[in-house]
């Protein structure tokens, strides 16, 4: 794999730890902020446990409505408040994970990738690097991970004024 074949992204946020590994692994949180501007996410089923399984619905809309992509995984690593390593395929609405050219997306489109989160404690602040391995940088997706951060940054704080 080529550095070509993977974004890797770098934050830091003014809040703990913890906050960040909750916005990852419990759906209510991930809900709030996964995926690029004007994207909903309706469903995300997380079994977080090594071998357990995910199922995230992206929704958008489009010039011809409402579209819906669904993404399946397996949760490969998990050591709590560092690292969250799991898998990413395309998929239907019930987990069946489905090629790239199923999904009109180019031959060359992998049909798996893995996302790795790595979670520094910096006091009240935390340092998160997000590695998605596998996925040709030419594809755009780096720019959709960098809004959903953003999205983060702007929940996070609406998480940190209701404690």
């Amino acid at each position: 794999m080529s550095e070509n074949d993977q974004i890797v992204i770098e934050r830091i946020f003014n809040a703990p730890t913890g906050l960040i590994w909750q916005m990852w692994t419990q759906p209510i949180h991930f809900q709030n902020w996964y995926g690029p501007q004007g994207v909903k996410i309706p469903v995300a089923e997380m079994d977080v446990r090594v071998g357990g399984k995910r199922l995230v619905c992206m929704e958008m809309q489009t010039p011809k409505g409402v579209m819906k992509m669904w993404t399946t995984g397996e949760y490969v690593e998990i050591v709590p408040n560092k690292r969250l390593v799991y898998t990413e395929s395309m998929s239907d609405e019930n987990g069946n994970v489905m090629s790239a050219s199923d999904m009109g997306m180019p031959e060359d489109f992998p049909t798996t990738t893995q996302v790795i989160v790595e979670l520094e404690d910096l006091g009240n602040r935390t340092k998160m690097k997000m590695t998605h391995a596998g996925m040709p940088a030419s594809q755009g997706a780096g720019g959709g991970w960098e809004q959903a951060f953003t999205k983060m940054e702007t929940y996070i704080q609406t998480v940190d004024s209701n404690k």
